[in-house]
């Protein structure tokens, strides 16, 4: 028989798999090796092909997780291969600062040593986390890829079931849709989105510097938009850098001697000599919320339900999340004998995430609007509240926790737990 990961479906059951994952990117992958460990069976209908998703040259794309995140990953038996690639974040400094000037002294100090868990997350690079996936789902039998194909239609009636490019037709009991914030899977369903443009581009690259970053993360809050810089292993750092959409684009069209002169009043000297690392990249800044999280038949995740402002960090992490708690629901529902895609099961699933994803993306606009400007009154105001939190450590642990990812109603995944 032809290996099914190779693109033949396995057939002799009612459907071709419990489970129909549309998007091949970090969270589908993710879903449904989380999803294996439990006896159930899913197709990954990847659009990109397998090659392009091995490539191993760095690419200037990085991750920030959340230490719950991480726990996750160990839970999926992934971290062990991962970690050597990994660079911890030891401490977060934020502060205010002016093209030119530099950052001003830091209004907001968070340290790993202040939590007892350990390093608050870490850094790992697109390339090593992507294969590490792909290496997954290769290697588990309940678990089939196809790279390289496309959904035209599809129809939850009476089951799920999706018609490819090639036309072939697949059917399962739940089609879920990880598919980005341009979801093809939420547009064929009828699901809306809500949001607004922020009028910022993120411009996404790698840097190599002469001096150690010692894991400290660093966000400059930019009167155009903020400036995170990101420890990676070695001398190297992972930058987002928002910028106002029109200058964003001046910036993109520079070479590269050029775009690090643009960079460098931003950056400052702190780390002496820079040059980058790796590709560029730039993309819009949206708020991007799907209306609903279910249909019938049908789950969200990841970019496919919300889309929020890289301010905070959180984007994978938000997406991870969703992974931990579908995969949570969908494998106690069919412990208890519930037909998984039942409208009361996925009900659990948006109730548990709606809540989680509404807050963080009123925090991460309500932080963009507060810290995006150079209104003096604004910045006096909001250096005033955040020396608050920096002076009473009670509320500097809970933000800590809150940004490693161990507060709230935490799926077991995401303690680290087996499901």
């Amino acid at each position: 028989m032809d290996n099914p990961r190779r693109g033949a479906i396995v057939r002799g059951m009612s459907h071709d798999a419990d489970i129909l994952i549309v998007g091949g990117g970090l969270n589908g992958p993710s879903l449904a090796i989380a999803l294996a460990r439990s006896g159930l069976r899913s197709i990954v209908i990847d659009a990109l092909p397998e090659e392009t998703r091995m490539g191993a040259e760095f690419d200037g794309r990085s991750y920030a997780l959340a230490l719950a995140s991480v726990r996750m990953l160990g839970a999926l038996g992934l971290w062990d291969d991962l970690a050597d690639d990994a660079q911890p974040i030891l401490e977060i400094k934020a502060s205010d600062g002016r093209a030119g000037e530099g950052a001003a002294p830091h209004f907001l100090h968070f340290d790993h040593s202040e939590i007892e868990e350990g390093p608050m997350g870490h850094m790992i690079e697109d390339r090593f986390l992507r294969r590490a996936l792909l290496a997954a789902m290769e290697a588990e039998p309940l678990v089939t890829h196809l790279p390289g194909a496309k959904v035209i239609a599809q129809d939850t009636t009476a089951a799920a079931q999706v018609t490819l490019d090639d036309g072939r037709i697949l059917s399962g009991r739940l089609l879920v849709g990880a598919d980005g914030r341009r979801s093809g899977t939420a547009e064929r369903a009828g699901i809306r989105r809500t949001g607004w443009d922020y009028g910022q581009t993120a411009l996404v690259c790698a840097i190599a510097h002469e001096r150690p970053h010692d894991g400290i993360a660093h966000q400059f809050f930019m009167p155009g938009g903020p400036l995170a810089i990101l420890p990676l292993p070695g001398n190297r750092s992972s930058i987002v850098w928002s910028e106002r959409t029109a200058r964003a684009a001046e910036i993109a069209a520079m070479d590269d001697a050029d775009y690090l002169d643009a960079l460098r009043p931003a950056f400052g000297d702190f780390r002496g000599e820079i040059e980058l690392a790796g590709a560029r990249y730039s993309y819009p800044l949206s708020l991007s919320i799907a209306e609903a999280f279910v249909a019938p038949r049908l789950a969200l995740i990841g970019d496919a339900a919300h889309g929020v402002h890289p301010i905070a960090g959180q984007g994978l992490n938000l997406g991870l999340r969703d992974v931990a708690a579908l995969a949570e629901v969908l494998t106690d529902a069919r412990r208890r004998g519930e037909d998984i895609a039942a409208p009361d099961v996925l009900a659990r699933y948006q109730t548990w995430r709606r809540f989680d994803t509404t807050a963080m993306a009123v925090a991460t606009d309500a932080f963009n609007r507060l810290f995006s400007n150079d209104n003096p009154l604004l910045r006096a105001v909001r250096d005033a509240g955040m020396g608050l939190v920096q002076a009473a450590p009670a509320l500097r642990r809970r933000f800590i926790r809150e940004a490693a990812g161990l507060t709230g109603d935490v799926p077991r995944l995401l303690q680290g737990r087996p499901l």
